[in-house]
């Protein structure tokens, strides 16, 4: 069958954000429509204008109390992702299918939490949890990093890495958020020095330093039709392409079924997606906000998206390849490392910032922004 593409159709107008901060003083329902209100006036538009809204299952805000907030009278299309940051770009899909199918013009995109100061989501969650969690919560399995780790370690066997391999992304991704003035570790570079010291939170994979923050604060995107962009007052991101990639007995979390737990197979059936709709390839792409919860997962999708060889990531990384003045800058922002952990929305500011050409770690003659969350991704380029 043909699946009908969503490329070229829309583009992200607004962009919005409050600070990013470990006590934010204030709900998360404001936190919302500050971040909200912010990336409706950047796109030039009035909350009349918005008739979509579109955030994740996690997030605790309710639609209508928002609405209440902005001021937006009249709303015909809704929807929530599932889950949480592997889902960061089909919030963004979900707004472009809407605006291209003709059920709203205008759709506000946001993600709200005061996860620092509120419940953390890097602990073990004392609400009751899903029922599948039966399987995993004997063993111990009770926090992310732990989740995680068990994919991670078998990378590790397969290609004879250690934690220190992974510590040399998360030194570019803090020299990236100290010139970033956005970034709550903002002029706080480290050292591999400092990683190595940093305590263990599963050993021997991860160290707190290898850990995306918690953070409070809030994001929000407006996505509109491709053919409104001449009218916007600031330069509009296209969304090139833009993906979904689930496959049968995977996992968000917990996934451990797939044949080949070294890779990251739906990064590799994301890339395949993206480079179809766009007609472009990994020597195309100018910068890439890759999403990491931890470290490790940017090695996986180096090498699923096809950026460099399988087990060759920690060499492309060494050689300073994602760095500014690389071949493919990663995370200009910081990432979820160094900037700020608000489910990988804000590396999508990112991009639209890196297009626009206003970015703070700005890549000269940046085209062609990839946005990958591992299951979930979209490539951005000018209008």
């Amino acid at each position: 069958m043909t699946v009908h593409s969503l490329a070229n159709q829309a583009v992200i107008a607004g962009i919005g954000q409050t600070e990013f901060s470990k006590f934010s003083g204030r709900s998360e329902l404001q936190l919302a429509a500050e971040a909200g209100w912010a990336a409706i006036l950047d796109a030039g538009l009035t909350p009349a204008e918005i008739d979509g809204l579109v955030t994740f299952t996690l997030d605790s805000n309710d639609e209508l109390l928002l609405m209440r907030c902005l001021g937006i009278p009249e709303v015909r299309f809704w929807s929530r992702t599932p889950h949480g940051g592997a889902g960061a770009n089909t919030t963004v899909q979900h707004a472009v299918a809407a605006v291209a199918g003709g059920a709203a013009k205008a759709v506000l995109v946001y993600r709200a939490f005061n996860e620092r100061s509120g419940r953390r989501f890097g602990q073990p969650n004392a609400q009751t949890t899903p029922l599948g969690w039966n399987w995993y919560l004997p063993f111990g399995l009770d926090t992310p990093a732990k989740i995680y780790s068990l994919t991670f370690q078998r990378y590790m066997h397969d290609f004879g890495l250690t934690n220190e391999d992974f510590g040399r992304y998360s030194v570019v991704a803090r020299k990236h958020a100290a010139t970033n003035p956005k970034a709550w570790y903002y002029q706080q570079p480290i050292t591999l020095a400092d990683h190595q010291r940093s305590r263990w939170i599963v050993e021997p994979i991860l160290r707190k330093l290898d850990c995306c923050q918690e953070s409070d604060g809030g994001v929000a995107v407006v996505v509109t039709t491709a053919d409104r962009a001449g009218d916007l007052p600031r330069p509009a991101a296209r969304v090139a392409a833009i993906a979904d990639a689930q496959l049968r007995g995977g996992h968000v979390m917990f996934n451990y079924y797939l044949p080949n737990l070294a890779e990251f197979a739906e990064a590799g059936f994301l890339g395949r997606q993206l480079w179809s709709q766009s007609g472009l390839g990994p020597s195309d792409i100018d910068v890439a906000m890759i999403y990491e919860n931890f470290s490790p997962v940017v090695f996986l999708q180096l090498e699923a998206l096809g950026f460099c060889g399988r087990g060759e990531a920690r060499d492309f990384i060494a050689d300073g390849n994602i760095e500014l003045g690389g071949i493919l800058p990663v995370n200009t922002n910081g990432g979820l490392l160094g900037e700020g952990y608000i489910h990988g929305l804000n590396n999508i500011l990112e991009g639209v910032r890196q297009i626009r050409g206003d970015a703070a770690n700005q890549v000269q003659g940046a085209e062609h922004v990839l946005v990958a969350a591992g299951r979930s991704g979209m490539i951005l380029e000018p209008v």
